[in-house]
């Protein structure tokens, strides 16, 4: 078996292979299960002491240091043989490495001990769909999600790239965990919206129901959540805020109702803005105390959502292209 070029391990990990590289790479990993077990060992010892609260040049240095050392070990010690049916778990994930739409190394650290399930969905796709623990899942367009065929008995581990609505089947002995590439969310039994993709800058988490413990990926700090927050994490300079929100109107594009409790004007317009994708300009006349509280059907156009509150709230509108004026009655 031949030997691999450490230099291209290290350019591999940093993100930095050519297709010829990465080649190479996908080719000594299938020679052998040693390998590739070799390749996830060296992987998470290199990310995780890049992850050390130290300056980014001195982290590399030394995470590349440590790899170096471990690689000189194993080829010192000799080398082991490993049973086929392990190994081609190790190979499934590698070729999913490089199969996987821009989300890179981040699905390399998978528990290799079970089989993984995939779903993601199209542009303009919701899917609905139950976890294993009985959980609900709402996945908005354009995300993925990962889940275990059956959770482990110390927690329930997920991971995420892009949004998803959980209604969580509490479980006091097992945590809820999702991660994405920037944060982690923990939980035992709760309702909230995650929002994790690889194109926003930020990274939110809003909380309907129960509470959740965010902490960032890379040592941002943590924090718990009330009903009716959110937290926002910030990629380019890892800081975290908190802040109050109407957390229904976060999670509103994974249902085809809309739950509305004690909601005034001026949160039912911010409703219309997020669901229907139109500006509404209120009077300065518009009564803003009067409140409603009921479920609309999201299905139809902002002006059929008006057409059933107007009334209600003694308002009147008009509407000129994707502008809504809304007026006392």
């Amino acid at each position: 078996m031949r030997k691999i070029d450490y230099e291209i391990i290290v350019r591999y990990f940093n993100g930095e292979c050519d297709n010829n590289e990465k080649q190479q790479i996908i080719h000594w990993a299938n020679e052998a299960e040693e390998h590739a077990r070799q390749l996830f060992e060296w992987e998470e010892m290199y990310f995780l002491g890049k992850r050390a609260n130290e300056t980014e040049q001195r982290k590399t240095q030394e995470a590349e240091e440590r790899l170096f050392t471990r690689i000189r070990e194993h080829e010192k010690n000799g080398r082991k043989t490993f049973r086929l049916r392990t190994w081609v778990k190790y190979a499934a994930a590698v070729a999913l490495l490089f199969t996987s739409s821009g989300l890179g190394m981040w699905y390399f650290t998978h528990n290799l001990q079970q089989e993984w399930k995939t779903l993601a969905t199209a542009d303009g796709e919701v899917k609905e769909f139950m976890l294993p623990d009985s959980s609900w899942v709402w996945l908005n367009e354009n995300s993925i999600l990962e889940y275990p065929e059956q959770f482990e008995k110390g927690n329930r581990r997920l991971k995420l790239s892009g949004e998803a609505y959980f209604e969580v089947t509490k479980d006091k002995h097992r945590p809820f965990i999702v991660s994405s590439k920037d944060m982690n969310v923990s939980v035992l039994g709760t309702k909230f919206n995650f929002r994790s993709t690889q194109t926003d800058r930020i990274v939110e988490v809003s909380l309907l129901e129960g509470e959740v413990k965010a902490a960032g990926a890379h040592a941002e700090g943590a924090i718990t959540l009330s009903p009716g927050q959110k937290v926002e994490l910030n990629k380019d300079t890892g800081k975290m805020k908190v802040m109050n929100t109407n957390a229904m109107l976060d999670a509103v594009w994974h249902s085809n109702m809309v739950k509305l409790q004690n909601a005034n004007i001026v949160q039912i317009a911010q409703l219309l803005e997020e669901v229907y994708d139109v500006k509404v300009i209120l009077s300065p006349g518009v009564e803003k105390t009067s409140t409603y509280s009921g479920e609309l059907k999201k299905k139809g156009t902002a002006t059929d959502m008006l057409d059933a509150l107007k009334h209600t709230l003694h308002i009147k509108y008009r509407r000129h292209k994707d502008i809504i004026f809304i007026s006392p009655e």
